[in-house]
């Protein structure tokens, strides 16, 4: 007869074990291998403050100003100080101090662009939100439907603030329904609220990905918000500031301003995009750095080179004698293209344009 053996070492181990072994009584003390207990994590400065009494909050300022060896620091002007700073921390970004001439400084921005990606992707980086951007996206969103593009990235990256919050529901218009409420401005009363509708037929009803990063503030999260409650956009990069707000400055003399949110952008069944800002559905990183040298090159070469690889050079007679490997090279790569300079969230976009169009043909 042949023996019977078990299906694995493991498994003879566990009878073993369950036979001769007896089970711990519910009293029995743990074993020292037991995992210990997760350490609480200690509340931070801000939670401990969140729950102090006024009476506990009136104490913690009498007894700074009297026992703090400096009492230079604890004055009525420091505390003053103190309490307009912890203010625009607590509150930010809806509060800020600045000057008059950062307000009135131009906003830099990169030029409207236009492309099609792979011969089947169409690009459009807006620059500003302004009538001059809108009307050249209108003759690029006509050329891509000419051409039968059947998707569409619209890149917000690098735009500069702008409370042109009509100009971003211009641009929405393009892309959602007719009669779709785009967003609304509400401000703290209930009957002070403006309401931005579309009121036209969509230019584009294509795919749609928008690409935002952290400086986008304003109307253009307003914009990414509202394309993707109303026009089925998926958004990838980094999340917004969360200043979908209308601020209004304060003179506070000596070319000195404050800054102060006085109404809030809102989605409907959303709600506010202020303060935690519009996040997105597929996170990718672009460092500063590269993302303005890749716009600034884009301007003369366009986005495309910065996407798909071209042939890499190969090793030959010339770089042998030379002692160099054009294949592994840095610096012979960046001579020949862009060797290791790529925008890798607009890659993130094109391969998620890739995806969906494969499952719309396939998939069905």
């Amino acid at each position: 007869m042949k023996p019977i053996l078990l299906a694995a070492p493991v498994l003879l181990f566990t009878v073993l074990a369950s036979a001769q072994t007896p089970t711990p009584s519910p009293s029995a003390s743990p074993s020292p291998s037991a995992t210990p207990a997760a350490t609480p994590v200690p509340p931070t400065p801000r939670e401990i403050i969140n729950v102090l009494s006024d009476s506990q909050l009136q104490q913690a300022i009498q007894s700074l100003r009297a026992n703090f060896l400096d009492a230079a620091r604890t004055d009525d002007r420091e505390l003053r100080r103190a309490t307009l700073e912890g203010l625009i921390d607590r509150l930010a970004p809806g509060v800020a101090v600045t000057t008059e001439a950062a307000v009135k400084q131009p906003r830099a921005s990169f030029p409207f662009l236009a492309e099609i990606l792979d011969g089947r992707i169409g690009y459009l980086r807006l620059g500003m939100l302004n009538k001059e951007a809108l009307a050249q996206m209108d003759a690029a969103i006509a050329n891509f439907n000419a051409k039968g593009l059947k998707a569409v990235i619209l890149d917000l990256r690098g735009e500069p603030a702008s409370e042109n919050y009509e100009a971003a529901a211009e641009v929405a218009k393009r892309f959602c329904p007719k009669g779709r409420l785009l967003f609304s401005i509400q401000k703290p009363s209930a009957k002070q609220e403006r309401i931005l509708t579309s009121d036209r037929d969509p230019a584009f009803s294509g795919i749609l990905v928008v690409l935002t990063d952290r400086e986008n503030a304003g109307g253009t999260e307003a914009l990414a918000a509202t394309l993707r409650k109303n026009a089925n956009a998926m958004i990838v990069g980094a999340a917004t500031r969360g200043e979908a707000v209308e601020f209004s400055d304060v003179p506070l003399g000596d070319g000195k301003i404050l800054r102060v949110a006085v109404a809030q952008v809102a989605i409907a069944d959303s709600g506010s995009i202020f303060p935690a800002g519009v996040k997105p559905d597929i996170a990718a990183a672009l460092s500063a750095s590269d993302q303005v040298r890749i716009f600034s090159l884009s301007k003369d070469r366009g986005v495309s080179s910065f996407v798909f690889e071209s042939e890499r050079p190969h090793l030959n007679e010339a770089s042998l004698v030379s002692n160099t490997n054009p294949e592994i090279d840095p610096a012979v790569l960046r001579q020949n293209g862009n060797g290791v300079l790529w925008d890798t969230v607009l890659q993130r976009a094109v391969d998620l344009v890739t995806a969906i169009s494969f499952y719309n043909d396939h998939g069905k």
